[in-house]
């Protein structure tokens, strides 16, 4: 009789991507969103930034049509909400305050509705820059034209984001409002130069602007920070040069951050998001393993990616789920029972994982 662990491992590499697939493909509402997480209640919206990387996931796989779905229901998300942008545009422009009723939000109902009206973070900009660069690459693997609809809502973005790019918000992980955060500009980098080639509008300015805000504010001793006013990594730094572009794969202050990463985030199989992360006590996150790996991959070592690989085929269950997190190796286990508590068992599947996986398995093939 097999062991329940060598029927994970067979599950891995025989089935987690078909299965990873069918997940993402059951959880896509009618509408063209894709949820979060299906079992976790506080994940029952769709972000921009999940979204995207899962759509881009999608194409890879020749799911043209589920990617499609996401950026149509993605545009007309961001055409609704035309006036909304185009007055946060011109008051950004003069220099005037723009309030919460007048940004942009990050996360959506599966109908495309705000949600909730409680208090809870929703000024973040990178999902919108993440949209941008997964659309031109929706453009690119599909082969098709994208709809004049996704073009205009494309446009609106790129023009709400290179305003308003140098404003605090809150960063990836809807925390530290007060800071303008690293990853955040190397995700509206990466869109406005995304749909720069896809339409050819010079967009130089903005994006000289952020880079130059970027070696100047967002470097120390040598390497990228988290955020303004801060010394320390984050995992969402690996999206500076994957798939971002800010910088060079080889760039020497990517380089070392890199080793930081390694260093301060690394200490079982998988990556922690940042030192003093407690969110169900700061674990090992598929995602950010996955993406770990996809820098691997891009510069050539493949012998560590595919390590970083069977690491998270075994983290799926039963059933081919991957989670959030793992909770092992916890920054501080002390919290790990109160968000049990408060929230539930970790969310299981979490889309974005699957979508981080199938995009760390398709660079290894490739």
């Amino acid at each position: 009789m097999e062991s329940g662990n060598h029927r994970m491992e067979k599950l891995g590499m025989e089935n987690l991507v078909e299965t990873s697939i069918n997940i993402i493909q059951k959880f896509q509402s009618e509408s063209g969103a894709y949820v979060a997480s299906p079992n976790f209640p506080t994940y029952n919206y769709c972000w921009f930034r999940d979204g995207a990387f899962t759509a881009y996931a999608m194409d890879l796989y020749g799911q043209i049509e589920s990617s499609r779905r996401f950026h149509r229901w993605a545009s007309k998300v961001i055409l609704d909400r035309k006036e909304i942008i185009l007055q946060a545009i011109e008051k950004a422009r003069k220099g005037l305050t723009i309030t919460i009723q007048e940004q942009l939000h990050t996360r959506y109902t599966l109908d495309g509705e705000d949600g909730t009206k409680e208090e809870w973070p929703n000024f973040q900009l990178d999902g919108l820059g993440t949209w941008l660069w997964s659309l031109q690459q929706h453009k690119v693997y599909s082969n098709l034209e994208i709809p004049d609809d996704c073009l205009v809502a494309a446009n609106l973005v790129a023009d709400y984001l290179s305003v308003l790019w140098p404003l605090p918000c809150y960063d990836c992980w809807e925390e530290f409002p007060e800071d303008i955060h690293t990853h955040t500009l190397a995700a509206i980098y990466g869109g406005l130069n995304a749909l720069s080639i896809m339409d050819g509008k010079d967009r130089s300015r903005s994006l000289k602007q952020i880079q130059e805000f970027v070696d100047e504010k967002l470097v120390y001793d040598g390497y990228f920070i988290k955020k303004t006013h801060s010394y320390t990594v984050d995992a969402s730094l690996f999206g500076l040069a994957v798939p971002y572009g800010l910088v060079a794969i080889d760039n020497q202050h990517f380089a070392a951050t890199m080793t930081h990463i390694e260093k301060s985030l690394r200490n079982g199989g998988g990556v922690h998001r940042y030192p003093t992360d407690t969110y169900y006590g700061g674990g090992e996150w598929i995602l950010l393993t996955a993406w770990l790996g996809w820098v691997y991959a891009s510069r050539g070592d493949l012998e560590k990616a595919g390590e970083l690989l069977l690491w998270i085929e075994k983290q799926a269950d039963t059933n081919g789920n991957l989670p959030e997190q793992i909770p092992a190796t916890l920054n501080d286990p002390n919290y790990y029972q109160p968000w049990l508590r408060q929230w539930g068992q970790i969310a299981s599947p979490l889309l974005w994982s699957h979508a981080q996986y199938l995009i760390l398995r398709k660079q290894l093939q490739s």
